[in-house]
């Protein structure tokens, strides 16, 4: 039996799956990473952990599985984090810094004081705010030894470094296009912005397309020497391939510790009004564009309220919240601070509205129904700057299989949501680039017909707009301005 071994090295988790020929999930594995928060608002891991993560879950997968020819492997990422490591040797010079790191926070205002944000914005589609790479990389750079050959680069540029014995630093057009020193323009790394960020681009990864030839494996436990690596794609994006979401206006959400909403572009966008513009993937040289909407904190509120609601589990408080009428206190799940479209690195977490008779049952609403008016805003941003209609919307993370947190998003957005029951839809789009690149599959058509298990969920007739007033209401309040020593 022909396979391809798919890779999803993710925040909390690495994943991996063999995919058949015909498109079917042949066995998982999984292994945790780990997450360390050395200062407030700071959030970091290991690079050596979080391939060894890889190794372990590529082990319990195979082991898994029945025999199977492995005729490549794919990998998708988790994005905007960074690394630096000795070229030589391969030793990390630096940790991880997470997506959700913000201690370049007080870099960033410093370049929008100085008029840069247009300027960045108009060549990478990006924002200054901390959630992107450029003074991180600056970051690692200023605290690397000196006299060391310094390899900088996005998580997939570590793994291929790694699964190929270090004979490789290259990186796919998706990842470079989240790194803050890509212009989407000219499809290169930009002197213009490693002047901006100080940061010597001939550090950087080689950029290839997503389906393209990234090397071989050497070392890689239960996987022969010489496999090919023939995909690489920032997670967020092989999900939105993975799902067939190649028309115009066709989306994904995908829910996770964060969420990433993500819109497929007819053309390059510019991006208006909190939204970014990036490369949805690459080609044969030839980038698709899409809108995509960063929250920063979505599911990761659910255990944090679970357990200050002495619950035993994620499910539990969802089960307690669907028995809440909506409408009740305001919740802003601003942990470090909020994403698109808001944009705020000051805005502080908390609930609104509370009052004597609040029950928990209502806390436990608001936390769950924070998750679809965040996506509400990302989504109603997309449907006005694009123009066009919103074409179907695809739902993939653990929260996409719940069905009451996906009535509330279909209930918000006022469009069906459709939820899919594969949970590895990041793996599966990853693993789809790299048979097309072996021509294991001939075209995106072809990949369009593959199998998937899904279900539409419809929205319902509800009084949506004193829910979304009691949101904006908690945003107001979440997001006030800071004394200038309490803004750090």
């Amino acid at each position: 039996m022909r396979s391809i071994l798919a890779i999803d090295q993710g925040t909390t988790n690495s994943k991996a799956i063999l995919v058949s020929e015909q498109g079917h999930v042949i066995s998982r594995g999984s292994a945790s990473v780990g997450i360390a928060y050395p200062q407030p608002g700071w959030v970091e891991q290991d690079p050596r952990r979080i391939y060894a993560s890889v190794c372990e879950a590529v082990e319990a997968c195979l082991k898994a599985s029945p025999p199977s020819a492995i005729e490549a492997v794919a990998i998708s990422n988790q994005r905007e984090s960074v690394t630096a490591w000795d070229a030589a040797t391969g030793e990390p010079l630096g940790p991880v810094i997470s997506w959700q790191c913000r201690r370049t926070a007080s870099d960033c205002r410093r370049l929008i004081g100085e008029g840069r944000l247009d300027q960045v914005q108009a060549l990478t589609g990006l924002p200054l705010d901390p959630m992107f790479p450029g003074f991180k990389l600056r970051w690692l750079l200023d605290r690397a030894p000196s006299g060391r050959a310094v390899r900088l680069g996005t998580v997939d540029s570590w793994l291929i470094h790694c699964l190929t014995g270090g004979r490789k630093h290259v990186c796919d057009a998706s990842n470079a296009a989240r790194s803050q020193m890509f212009d989407l323009g000219r499809q290169n790394w930009s002197e213009e912005l490693g002047d901006v960020f100080g940061v010597d681009i001939a550090l950087l990864p080689q950029v290839l397309d997503s389906s393209d030839n990234f090397g071989v494996t050497q070392g890689l436990m239960g996987v022969p020497d010489g496999t090919p690596i023939r995909a690489a794609i920032g997670d967020s994006h092989a999900a939105l391939f993975g799902h067939g979401a190649y028309e115009p206006g066709d989306g994904k959400v995908t829910f996770g510790t964060g969420s990433s909403v993500m819109t497929t572009l007819p053309r390059f966008i510019a991006p208006r009004n909190g939204i970014t513009t990036t490369v949805a993937w690459r080609i044969g040289g030839r980038p698709s564009f899409a809108f995509e909407g960063n929250i920063l904190v979505s599911a990761a509120s659910l255990p944090w309220m679970a357990a200050i609601l002495g619950l035993p589990d994620v499910a539990a408080l969802v089960e307690l919240a669907a028995t809440a009428e909506p409408n009740g206190p305001g919740f802003v799940p601003a942990f470090v601070g909020l994403g698109a479209p808001h944009w705020n690195s000051d805005a502080r977490a908390l609930f609104s509205q509370i009052n004597f008779s609040t029950t928990r049952a209502q806390m436990a609403r608001s936390v769950t129904d924070a998750i679809a008016f965040q996506v509400h805003d990302v989504v109603a941003v997309m449907r006005e700057q694009s123009g066009g209609e919103l074409g179907a919307l695809y739902v993939d993370g653990g929260p996409s299989q719940n069905s009451f947190l996906m009535q509330s998003v279909a209930n918000l957005i006022e469009h069906p949501v459709i939820q899919c029951e594969a949970p590895e839809a990041s793996a599966l789009g990853a693993a789809y680039l790299a048979g097309l690149s072996l021509g294991l599959w001939s075209d995106l058509e072809t990949i369009g017909r593959l199998p998937r298990s899904t279900r539409v969920i419809t929205p319902e007739a509800i009084e949506r707009q004193p829910l979304l007033n009691n949101w904006k209401d908690a945003i107001a309040r979440s997001t006030l301005a800071l004394p200038p020593d309490k803004a750090e």
